[in-house]
């Protein structure tokens, strides 16, 4: 059964991205508190605001380019741009948006871009993933490989990230692999480093985000 509906969140959408399906879900649930985290990012999701007169920018939805800061996700919006110490080893997930550092403008366009990103000793990580991290630090797609709900809530008994809409589980120190429910692959990884003292896209999403193709 997928997860109680939230206000304008849409917790699906079509393989492509191309359209929103079903119902609305918070990106966070009870189990998962999202530290450095706007809490109004709780209650509804909304890209930043375009006047009616003002051309989107196309670099809002375009995925996550080489280069790219993190910014820290907002109710309206990016914030502040993540820095290393900001993600704390072992503490809850963050969220966050790509921003591309030179048209000074964050990738929220789409809700296929929002990233979960946490924080763990690099020795507890496989050599995939360790290869992806920065100093432990470790980013993925906030959607999940089955339908496209959220996957931000932070089960810490089994140290899983969690989707709440069919129970799928992800294993971050593992390269995202699905442990438990019905995901089909991993979630796509997000290569870091840290340049300048900040976060920093090293290269593309491992492999394509989102869900599969929903049938009717």
């Amino acid at each position: 059964m997928a997860a109680p509906a939230s206000p304008g969140l849409p917790s699906r959408i079509s393989a492509d991205g191309s359209g929103e399906i079903e119902e609305a879900a918070s990106p966070t649930s009870r189990r998962a508190v999202v530290g450095g985290i706007c809490a109004a990012a709780a209650t509804a999701w909304l890209p930043a605001p375009v006047r009616a007169d003002e051309a989107a920018d196309p670099a809002r939805n375009m995925r996550a380019q080489p280069s790219d800061l993190l910014a820290a996700f907002k109710n309206e919006g990016a914030g502040a741009i993540i820095k290393p110490a900001d993600v704390k080893r072992d503490g809850q997930p963050l969220l966050a948006w790509p921003f591309d550092p030179a048209k000074k403008v964050a990738r929220d366009g789409s809700r296929l871009n929002l990233i979960v990103v946490m924080n763990f000793d690099p020795s507890s990580l496989s050599e995939a993933e360790l290869a992806r991290a920065a100093d432990g630090i470790v980013a993925y797609a906030a959607v999940c490989t089955h339908m496209a709900c959220w996957v931000t809530d932070w089960l810490a008994s089994k140290q899983v990230l969690h989707c709440q809409c069919h129970q799928s589980e992800y294993d971050p120190r593992q390269g995202g692999r699905v442990v438990s429910g019905p995901a089909p692959r991993p979630l796509p990884a997000l290569p870091l480093r840290i340049a300048d003292g900040r976060l920093e896209v090293k290269e593309p999403f491992t492999s394509r985000v989102g869900g599969e193709q929903v049938t009717r």
